[in-house]
């Protein structure tokens, strides 16, 4: 990841957080013809002291093949994301851009064996529905041939991580009443996810008049 200026570079454990709290993001790796990449939900923990981010893939996803314990794999977590207009800004002849946030995990992938996939399963289960305003739902109650059946289906990778980059494109670099225009544009907005990113542009900069109305 090219960090465009210092001030976004996101601090390396609160860079973890942001993934472990998002839970899902690009597993990307090169085979000969190219790059492959696939949409993944995952599990980051620690383990012997090293970080893991667990993962699975269907038995025939091409990358399964390449988690041979000597590739490297990228993860890449986004988070929200906002265009904003040059004419936003509350001084002249600002360039339009696009705020964002995201992290990239990576480090050298590897296959577990079948017999990890129920507690892989277990796991990422258990992160997901804690986070749902409801009686967790697990593989328990699944009938059992079924469960087995589709367990057998996947295979689970461990990506062990060595490097993380985290960037907060946040318009650290602007202003205070730059900063306060373009949040209180997102603050409005329709999207929640415009919304989200006013939020934390606000706890960037708390004592600024901001229109919250």
């Amino acid at each position: 990841m090219h960090i465009l200026r210092p001030q976004f570079r996101i601090e390396e454990q609160r860079a973890l957080e942001f993934a472990g709290r998002r839970g899902f993001g690009v597993i990307v790796a090169a085979d000969a013809t190219g790059p492959r990449a696939s949409h993944v939900p995952f599990v980051l923990a620690e383990r012997d002291g090293r970080r893991i981010v667990q993962i699975h893939f269907t038995a025939r996803n091409p990358l399964v093949e390449l988690a041979d314990g000597v590739r490297r794999f990228l993860l890449i977590v986004a988070g929200d994301d906002a265009y904003i207009s040059n004419d936003w800004y509350a001084s002249p002849d600002n360039v339009s851009t696009w705020l964002y946030e995201a992290v990239h995990l990576s480090g050298v992938a590897h296959l577990r064996g079948h017999d990890e996939n129920r507690a892989h399963g277990d796991a990422l289960l258990a992160v997901a529905e804690s986070r749902l305003p409801k009686q967790p739902w697990d593989l328990a109650q699944m009938e059992p041939g079924k469960r087995e059946s589709m367990l057998a289906a996947i295979r689970v990778v461990d990506l062990v991580v060595d490097q993380v980059e985290g960037q907060a494109k946040l318009n650290q670099h602007k202003s205070d009443a730059d900063h306060v225009a373009i949040v209180d544009q997102l603050t409005h907005s329709d999207e929640s996810g415009h919304r989200r990113l006013a939020r934390a542009m606000r706890a960037l900069r708390p004592g600024l008049d901001y229109d919250i109305s």
